[in-house]
């Protein structure tokens, strides 16, 4: 995403754009990604842009967050998903 098509967010949202996802197989050879296993609750994504009060991550981090947070926007044909600060779990190094 280019910096001038987004300025300013406001307060604690985040853009994330997600990694793309493993696919496993299950024991009955189905193919599942990562968003269908119900084990797997946090997905990695890298930060785009950082609303004006997050002070836990920055732009280019990668990081995990909540699967179930969030909402979908696209810009330029990319999906790109809106979290909040709080759904950051972990900053990944």
């Amino acid at each position: 995403m280019e910096s001038n098509r987004i300025k300013i967010l406001l307060h604690t949202y985040i853009v994330i754009e997600p990694h793309k996802e493993n696919i496993k197989e299950s024991e009955g050879g189905l193919l599942l990604a990562e968003k269908h296993r119900d084990d797997i609750r946090g997905r990695k994504a890298t930060v785009k842009n950082v609303g004006t009060s997050v002070q836990v991550v920055k732009q280019g981090d990668d990081i995990m967050y909540d699967r179930f947070s969030g909402f979908n926007l696209e810009i330029d044909d990319v999906i790109y998903i809106v979290i909040k600060e709080s759904d950051v779990i972990v900053v990944l190094e």
